[in-house]
Order: C-alpha cells, then sequence, then structure tokens
C-alpha cells in the first residue's frame, strides 16, 4: 500500500462485497465509529440475534427484575439485540441519538453518538432512553492496515450513512438499501466488481 494518507471513513458505510471472504460479514453493513492509522472500529447494521432478547439481556444485567420485565416500556419490549460483530460478543454497545448524553457517551458524528454503560441500559429499560437507538453485542474491529487492505481488495464498499437505516428494524432490507445508496442492484453486484 502506498504512503498517501487514507481519509478517515468516521461515519460512513462499509457493505460487504460478494465473495470478500469472510462469512461472518457476508452481506453486512458496518457502521464505522472510529477509524485512524492505529485502526478502525464499528458496527454491523444488520445481524439481528435471535437470542439473549432485549428483555432476557436487561435482566442478565440485573438492570431490570423478572417483576420488572412485564412492565418495560414498549420501546424498550420492541428493541431488537444486534451482533454487532466478532469482538467482543458479550459487550452491549448502543449507537443513539444526541438526546441522551453521559460522561462516557462519545460523538460519533453530530447526529449519532455510542454509548457502552449500564446507565444507557437503564435509561432505555425505564423509557428514559434516547429517542433513538440501536444494541448491539460485540463490534468489528481492524488492526492498523487492516480495512485499508481488504478496500483495496475489493471485500468492501463505501458509502455515507444514513442513521434512519441504522435504526431502522427492518434488518433483512438493510443490505439491498445500503447499495441502492450506491445506485447499485444487488442482482448486478458481482464478487470481481471493481471500486465504486
Amino acid at each position: 500500500m502506498s504512503e498517501e494518507k487514507f481519509p478517515s471513513l468516521c461515519g460512513k458505510f462499509l457493505i460487504a462485497m460478494p465473495g470478500m471472504g469472510d462469512a461472518r460479514f457476508d452481506k453486512s453493513v458496518i457502521y464505522i465509529c472510529a477509524h485512524s492509522d492505529e485502526g478502525a472500529m464499528g458496527f454491523i447494521i444488520n445481524q439481528t440475534l435471535d437470542n439473549p432478547k432485549v428483555p432476557d439481556f436487561l435482566c442478565q444485567l440485573e438492570i431490570i427484575t423478572e417483576e420488572e420485565r412485564h412492565q418495560l416500556p414498549d420501546s424498550a419490549l420492541n428493541k431488537l439485540m444486534n451482533s454487532g460483530g466478532p469482538v467482543e460478543p458479550g459487550r452491549g454497545f448502543v449507537l443513539h441519538s444526541p438526546d441522551f448524553n453521559s460522561e462516557s457517551t462519545v460523538e460519533v458524528n453530530g447526529n449519532i453518538c455510542l454509548t457502552a454503560t449500564l446507565e444507557i441500559l437503564r435509561a432505555i429499560a425505564t423509557g428514559q432512553g434516547p429517542e433513538a437507538s440501536f444494541l448491539a453485542l460485540g463490534y468489528s474491529g481492524w488492526s492498523a492496515g487492516q480495512l485499508e487492505d481488504e478496500i483495496a481488495s475489493n471485500g468492501w464498499l463505501i458509502a455515507d450513512a444514513k442513521e434512519d437505516l441504522i435504526y431502522d428494524t427492518n434488518n433483512k432490507t438493510k443490505y439491498t438499501r445500503s447499495l441502492k445508496l450506491l445506485g447499485i442492484d444487488e442482482a448486478l453486484l458481482s464478487s470481481s466488481s471493481g471500486h465504486a
């Protein structure tokens, strides 16, 4: 790879190309939260976990009791638990709108923040959480130069992120809709495509 500085992908979507070679990321869309010379991290936004369900997760962390589970607001009951990636799969993360803020909240861009504390889960459980949120277990991470190499090898397409796509609960269509952001029809995409 040349010494030319790679532009930061923070706040962008990575869209997996067919045949990228890593089944964990097959047809995945990843929202990048951090990207520098030292590496990158982000969250797969279109892989729903069957278990744990959000109420189960809140009980496991002792944020709510079994009794309180039945009093959860619909906003918490209807949340999806997502797989954010293969790194630290037991750790919870929340991407959310900027109307929730704590000492540990990190602003990714003006409209999307990241918080990884029990405090935000308590707020969600009581209906006091952010207006929009995305819950994930685990994250996707790359060491220095690894993501750049994967992009150079046609592993990923890059698109401007759309926050409504992150928070949308229809994970099954996020891959196709993300490709449409680039004007690409999934049916016409092949593993030998060049850069978009």
